[in-house]
């Protein structure tokens, strides 16, 4: 496979699952009715812009817009982590109390014991940080 249709697919991809986490989100808080809490709130930030960069950038086959989208990926990842972690973690557990009226200690979603809706945003976050990378480390190479 060639280069550009690996910068290609993997732009594509990352699109993809910003559109996948974007739609994920707001059936959650629209159909479910599940309300956001603060942290949600943040990471919905990093990821819906995300929709509209890597769309644009797929269709225009602009390889240097990865930067912007690793750069958002890696600081939604960040707090996706952190909110995950707050859920997760027993000791960390009481800083999701002052997280505002709804606590970011709370799972609306828990399948297997540890998927939960920032594990989700994370898992998202974290593969659009690969593609992102594969990307540049690939435009560097040409």
């Amino acid at each position: 496979m060639r280069r550009e249709q690996i910068k290609e697919y993997a732009l594509f991809g990352s699109w993809v699952v910003s559109l996948i986490a974007t739609a994920g989100s707001l059936f959650f808080s629209e159909v479910m009715k599940y309300i956001p809490c603060e942290l949600c709130w943040f990471q919905r930030i990093f990821m819906y812009p995300l929709v509209i960069l890597l769309g644009v950038a797929a269709a225009k086959k602009d390889y240097h817009m990865s930067s912007y989208a690793l750069i958002l990926s890696v600081i939604g990842g960040c707090i996706s982590l952190y909110h995950y972690l707050i859920q997760k973690v027993p000791a960390l557990n009481d800083l999701g109390t002052a997280c505002g009226i709804i606590p970011c200690n709370t799972d609306y979603i828990n399948w297997l014991g540890f998927i939960t809706i920032p594990f989700l945003a994370l898992v998202a976050f974290i593969m659009i940080a690969v593609l992102q990378v594969f990307i540049r480390r690939y435009e560097k190479e040409s």
